[in-house]
């Protein structure tokens, strides 16, 4: 292959790139924890993307509940694009984190709080701004962590966050699906269990809802549905951001509501048209956002973060 000034330039480009995207790891329960580093040149700052619920990856998929969005990762090559670092992880007994722990629904949100304040402390290394950035369900965990605020964590931003108890949440989700309407009895009565800390014998629960319900995943939620993300809210006095979609089913407005009346200090926005996966909502087509890794974040999302970071 002859080499031109414009191939030179395109190996020096990948070059670059893939240094500037590494793995990383911290010690875990049982074995390492692994994340992702994108590190921009001569950052202040760091984000640590602290990922939502079940098996999702550090880019932001599972391919067990048939997400395929890229959005973490999407979201660490914005933010890595306007100087900012970040660093995105696989949650313990999950994915490259296998190994921290022999059963990943042998969990609970403080454990999972523990493992962040850990990748505050890595993420500290590389800038001396770091930031927590927790979407869905991570967003509780964020919060969790933040309440016993480890040292160098400048920030909060909470991304598609519930702002209410997730077996409430869950509830209304279903509500909201009419093909649900016959196991909703059942539904509200496995979470009002759980909520109370009682569990049930799987093989007594309808075939349909099982699988949601196994025993593993319901040790998991009577610690879940314990926790208000409201109240824990209150608990961080720092500088907060809340962004949530208007066009998000599975979080809704009500709940960015909560947190910013919990957090008075914090920044709210709400982003038109994007959803859960903050990205623009394809009319017609209400997955796509969750199958479609081409598409990009909404446009609004990035600046957004970064806006925060450079406000403090």
């Amino acid at each position: 292959m002859r080499l031109t000034p414009f191939t030179l330039f395109g190996l020096t480009s990948l070059c670059c790139t893939a240094a500037l995207a590494q793995p990383v790891s911290i010690d875990g329960p049982q074995g390492k924890l692994v994340g992702q580093l994108s590190a921009a040149v001569e950052a202040r700052d760091i984000v640590v993307i602290v990922p939502g619920s079940g098996p999702t990856d550090r880019d932001g998929n599972s391919l067990q509940m048939g997400l395929r969005s890229d959005t973490y990762r999407l979201l660490a090559d914005g933010l890595r694009a306007a100087g900012v670092s970040s660093i995105r992880v696989d949650k313990r007994g999950f994915y490259d984190s296998a190994a921290a722990i022999s059963d990943p629904n042998d969990v609970t949100i403080a454990a999972y709080a523990q493992d962040v304040r850990q990748w505050v402390a890595r993420a500290s290394q590389e800038a001396s701004c770091v930031w927590l950035a927790g979407h869905s369900e991570g967003g509780l965990v964020a919060l969790a962590a933040a309440a016993q605020a480890p040292a160098g964590l400048c920030g909060v931003m909470l991304l598609a966050a519930p702002g209410r108890p997730v077996g409430r949440l869950m509830v209304e989700q279903f509500k909201g699906n009419p093909a649900a309407a016959p196991m909703m009895p059942e539904l509200e009565a496995l979470v009002g269990d759980l909520e109370q800390r009682r569990t049930r014998d799987p093989e007594t629960i309808s075939p349909m809802l099982r699988p949601l319900f196994s025993a593993g995943l319901q040790r998991y939620m009577t610690d879940l549905f314990s926790y208000d993300p409201a109240q824990v809210a209150r608990r961080w006095r720092g500088p907060a951001l809340i962004v949530q979609g208007e066009a998000d089913v599975q979080v809704r407005p009500q709940d960015a509501a909560l947190l910013a009346a919990a957090m008075p200090q914090a920044s709210l926005v709400v982003v038109p048209g994007a959803t859960h996966m903050l990205k623009a909502d394809v009319p017609g087509q209400p997955f796509a956002t969750y199958t479609d890794p081409k598409l990009p974040l909404h446009p609004a999302v990035v600046p957004a973060i970064v806006d925060s970071i450079r406000a403090r």
